[in-house]
């Protein structure tokens, strides 16, 4: 059942968007750019050229006409109803630059792998961004929810953010305006980061070796790194770790229709053949409850879930646990 009309959307913008360079794609699949491999279409796709073709962009889109960033799916569930509105994806060749900007600091467009920024910072000898390494995502999702591991989080290396609104005006935040805290920036949602600039710390590139082999071997020995997974489903509740209350509730290795909570790291989500958006988020709402019957904790997902309900398919929160 075709949720969106992405060809009616195009047309609706009138004639100004031969001025936009980039790529539009009405009724995009969103299981081809997810790590989940699931979900519905979005209605319209934007692949902007440049920082200036999204401003170009942003200003044919009446305010009515929502908006939706995604970076590299990693760390998104996609219901199967699809998107409606636009859903803008950052080019790797616009907005995925890393360069050296000043002593110990490097500028990171949003698209950029948070991998890549930990390994350029091991190549210039900048020490504290190799947390990075062990980050399944990319720099603008890594802005949006302060993205950390090991003790580290990008609260305590971000300088500067650059981004734009919806209306194509261009803004610079500091660290204090992203207003971060755990998993969460309070930083506007309509903003569209673009690049960022970091600041680590002179350090020994042995050093910083090591410590990026110790976050690889960590990733790869307890991790399901290799399924089709969206990273941590949930965020570790005050004093508790979420994958000890999930485990000590009975979910590692729980399965409902093509998805599975990992048996290797149970607070890891993975479609082990041919999920949908459906089954991946009543499989995290069953989840919820158990923990919360068995614990009385209440756990709050990290991943991102966007998009409507195929009709009778909707998943609802189990026993009031608001999805915040």
């Amino acid at each position: 059942m075709k949720q969106v009309d992405g060809a009616k959307l195009l047309a609706s913008l009138g004639d100004g968007i031969k001025d936009v360079r980039g790529r539009l794609t009405p009724d995009a699949p969103m299981d081809r750019v997810t790590w989940f491999q699931a979900g519905g279409l979005a209605e319209l796709m934007f692949h902007p050229h440049d920082v200036d073709d999204l401003v170009t962009f942003l200003k044919l889109v009446p305010e009515s006409v929502p908006l939706m960033v995604v970076g590299v799916g990693s760390n998104l569930l996609v219901r199967d109803g699809g998107i409606p509105g636009v859903v803008i994806r950052l080019s790797a060749k616009g907005f995925g630059d890393l360069e050296i900007v000043g002593e110990n600091r490097i500028k990171a467009g949003a698209i950029c792998p948070d991998k890549n920024l930990a390994a350029m910072a091991l190549d210039n000898g900048i020490g504290g961004l190799e947390f990075y390494y062990g980050i399944p995502g990319s720099i603008g999702g890594a802005l949006r929810m302060n993205a950390g591991a090991n003790g580290d989080e990008t609260k305590d290396r971000v300088v500067e953010v650059h981004a734009v609104d919806r209306t194509g005006t261009k803004h610079v935040l500091t660290n204090a305006e992203m207003g971060y805290s755990y998993r969460h920036s309070s930083a506007p949602e309509g903003l569209i980061f673009t690049h960022a600039v970091f600041e680590g710390y002179a350090g020994e590139k042995t050093e910083i070796r090591a410590r990026m082999d110790a976050v690889r071997h960590h990733r790869e020995t307890v991790q399901p790194i290799r399924e089709k997974t969206g990273g941590s489903t949930f965020k570790n509740p005050e004093g508790h770790s979420a994958w000890k209350v999930i485990d000590e509730a009975g979910c590692r290795g729980l399965v409902i229709g093509g998805a599975q909570m990992s048996s290797l790291h149970c607070n890891f989500m993975i479609n082990i053949g041919q999920a949908t958006g459906y089954d991946l988020e009543y499989l995290g709402e069953h989840v919820r409850r158990e923990v919360f019957e068995n614990s009385g904790i209440k756990l709050h997902w990290e991943i991102k879930r966007i998009g409507v309900f195929m009709p009778g398919r909707e998943v609802r929160p189990f026993l009031g646990v608001t999805s915040e």
